[in-house]
């Protein structure tokens, strides 16, 4: 894919200040920002990609008919999509574009599991509709509508959650998913070199003007001070609330995500209070 234009991917679990930062990175001048861009089809993709039930070449051949284009017939200097969806396809999205840059948007788990229980429960793990798409990958039922609520991924054969995953409730399949999807970030980014990725907490960007700059810096994109401003509350909530993790709630994210949270380094820190 021959093209001027600089490339970069916002990767993360969601709920995670994805929307921030597309909003952010849009007033940067000369670039064109998406917040999950064709999402219809790169969700499903992700999905299949990650429960293999598509190949690499196909997950090629789609990402370059869709990202590839896109970029190709930008006119901006700068094209980015900031999007969870994109987690699954690193491999193929650092093939298509080599010279693109990552970079690893993250939350305490907590505060993401609670926010897509409590704000997205109708698109995301729902009982109906996990049970849809569990029944497509055991080759049961054919593959369901490529709406939202129907493509989150589910542990596969071998995975330690495999068997359990049907009896889990919502709020538990969510924070396995917080889990396994930053899991596969990680492992995914190991393998490009360090100047294509940058790993950034939500957590410190919204008090850090100077992480705000660096992260600027490093999409080498031109910095203002008024930037910083749109980290100043949070983005893409439907309705203004923050409640902690009922203990119930603790302890089924912790049966699933202890490790990942030790992992991130968020283990030692207490769950915070967002202020809206």
């Amino acid at each position: 894919m021959g093209t001027k234009t600089k490339t970069f991917f916002i990767v993360s679990s969601g709920r995670s200040g994805t929307a921030m930062l597309h909003k952010a990175l849009s007033a940067a001048g000369d670039i064109e920002m998406h917040h999950e861009y064709m999402v219809n089809i790169v969700q499903p993709l992700a999905v299949q990609r990650y429960q293999g039930l598509a190949s690499r070449d196909e997950a090629l051949e789609v990402l370059n008919r869709i990202h590839g284009a896109a970029i190709a017939w930008s006119g901006a200097s700068h094209w980015g999509d900031s999007s969870n969806k994109l987690s699954w396809l690193i491999p193929e999205l650092a093939e298509l574009a080599p010279t693109a840059k990552f970079v690893h948007l993250l939350r305490d788990g907590r505060k993401v599991a609670g926010s897509y229980f409590r704000k997205l429960s109708a698109e995301c793990y729902d009982d109906r509709s996990t049970a849809a798409l569990a029944a497509h990958l055991c080759g049961q039922e054919s593959a369901p509508p490529p709406e939202k609520k129907y493509w989150w991924p589910q542990p596969r054969p071998g995975d330690r959650w495999h068997a359990e995953f049907a009896a889990f409730d919502q709020f538990t399949r969510i924070a396995w998913h917080w889990a396994e999807i930053n899991r596969v970030i990680l492992d995914s980014l190991a393998t490009l070199p360090e100047r294509r990725q940058m790993f950034v907490r939500l957590e410190d960007l919204v008090a850090s003007s100077a992480l705000v700059r660096s992260l600027f810096d490093f999409l080498e994109l031109p910095w203002r001070d008024e930037h910083f401003a749109a980290f100043a509350r949070p983005h893409n909530v439907n309705r203004p609330e923050d409640q902690p993790l009922s203990e119930r709630e603790r302890a089924n994210f912790l049966r699933v995500a202890a490790p990942m949270m030790r992992r991130l380094g968020y283990d030692e820190r207490d769950e915070y209070v967002v202020n809206y």
